[in-house]
Formats: structure tokens, C-alpha cells, sequence
């Protein structure tokens, strides 16, 4: 398994006090010196969600990493007009596609990508057009990854938030419905990723999960770091993911 790297709470510290002023030259902790640490400890890629209401990640974020970094850049982003028209100007390697909504404090469950098919169409081939490969965060369910590999979408992103929020026998039961849908995506040619909530604790039983090839990791490493620095951080992470 990778490790991807979701930096959007690097950006939210920075937004408590240089929201108005990212550019500022005392503006920190600085998102793309962030990204770099992260990749010099082992990161496969970058993560950053672009929401709509730019609560964390600006506009600017993303161009100035999309030029700075030298490794691979994902881009999450709700089905939104005026995020894709950013996507196709910035051009990131990937985009995740993913459900928001404005009351949530993060992202809450998968994308309905069975029931929102035709209004997800023109945005995965907007962007496959483009040459920019296309995920769909979505819960493990059968349905769901059939309409995604049905739309053309490459990747998908299990939702692994039923199984982090759960404990013993519950948790086992999530892991078996995840394992049971990486095996799927990965038979019809699909690639398998997975995300959120996944920490230092529960990484022993995401690593056995078949098929997956990257994981997006953001909120604990983000923790850890407080701890450790963000390096010793991501180091330790990606260590656990390969035990």
C-alpha cells in the first residue's frame, strides 16, 4: 500500500488567523513546505480538498502545489461547476470525487454515484478528457462500485469510516464488507484506494485488506505531528502500513 497524505488540516490551522491574508509573508505553517516533508518521509502523493466554501484549502493552494511539488497531487472535490472549471486549469493527476455538504465538519459517508449518475457523467468525462484519472469515494457497497466503474471512473475510494467509528465484532463485520468490495472493484479492473478515519490503531487490520493501493491518510498524521513532527509522523505511518 501507498501512503497519500491529506494536508487540509495543515491549512486549517493556518486559517485561524491568516484567513483573510494566505499570502502574507508570515502567513504559516506554509502547505507547500508541509507537502514536501511529507514526501521526503515516504509519501506516495498529496492530498488537498478544494470544498466550496474554502474553509480550509484555497484556490491558491492548489495551483502553488500542483507547481511545486514533484510527486503525484489528488484533488478531492464535490461535483461543483466552478471546482471542476479549477481541476481543469490546474490539472491535478487525480480527483476524487466526493459528497459535501456545508453542515458537515469533514466528509460523511461515500458519494451516491448509482443514484447521481447522470449528474456525475459530464464531470468524469470533463475530467478523463483531460487526462486526469478519476476516483470515486463511495461506501463498500456492490452498487456503488458498479456505477462507478460503470461511469468510467479508474479508482475508487472506499469509505472505511463505518469501520473506524466501530469496535470489535462490529469492526470485523466492516472489514468483511470492505474486503468484500476491494475484491470486486479490483475484478472488474478498477483500482482500489480507501480513507478516513483510519489511525495508528486500527492500520493493522486496514493492511490486510486485499488489492488496496493507496490509503489516504490525513487527520491522524496531522495528531501525531502535534507529538512527534510532521516527518516522524508520516515515517511512522507509512512503517506501519508495510509491517
Amino acid at each position: 500500500m501507498k501512503l497519500g497524505v491529506n494536508i487540509d488540516h495543515i491549512a486549517t490551522l493556518r486559517q485561524v488567523r491568516y484567513m483573510s491574508d494566505i499570502d502574507a509573508h508570515n502567513a504559516e505553517p506554509d502547505l507547500l513546505a508541509a507537502a514536501e516533508t511529507c514526501v521526503r518521509a515516504g509519501a506516495a502523493g498529496i492530498t488537498v480538498h478544494l470544498r466550496e466554501d474554502r474553509r480550509h484549502i484555497q484556490d491558491a493552494d492548489v495551483f502553488r502545489l500542483r507547481e511545486g511539488l514533484k510527486t503525484k497531487l489528488n484533488l478531492e472535490m464535490g461535483n461543483s461547476p466552478a471546482i471542476l472549471a479549477i481541476a481543469l486549469k490546474v490539472r491535478p493527476d487525480e480527483v476524487c470525487l466526493v459528497p459535501e455538504n456545508r453542515a458537515e465538519v469533514t466528509t460523511e459517508g461515500g458519494l451516491n454515484v448509482a443514484g447521481q449518475q447522470e449528474a456525475l457523467r459530464p464531470t468524469v468525462d470533463a475530467l478523463r478528457n483531460a487526462g486526469i484519472r478519476v476516483s470515486m469515494f463511495i461506501e463498500p457497497e456492490r452498487g456503488q462500485i458498479a456505477a462507478s466503474h460503470a461511469l468510467g471512473a479508474e479508482m475508487v475510494e472506499l469509505h472505511t469510516g463505518a469501520f473506524a467509528n466501530s469496535e470489535d465484532g462490529a469492526q470485523l463485520a466492516a472489514l468483511v464488507r470492505l474486503r468484500e468490495a476491494a475484491e470486486q472493484a479490483h475484478g472488474l479492473g478498477v483500482q482500489v484506494n480507501a480513507g478516513h478515519g483510519i489511525n495508528y490503531t486500527n492500520i493493522a487490520r486496514i493492511r490486510t485488506l486485499p488489492h488496496v493501493v493507496e490509503l489516504n491518510i490525513g487527520h491522524s498524521i496531522v495528531c501525531r505531528a502535534i507529538s512527534v513532527g510532521l516527518e516522524r509522523a508520516v515515517r511512522e505511518m507509512v512503517a506501519a502500513m508495510q509491517q
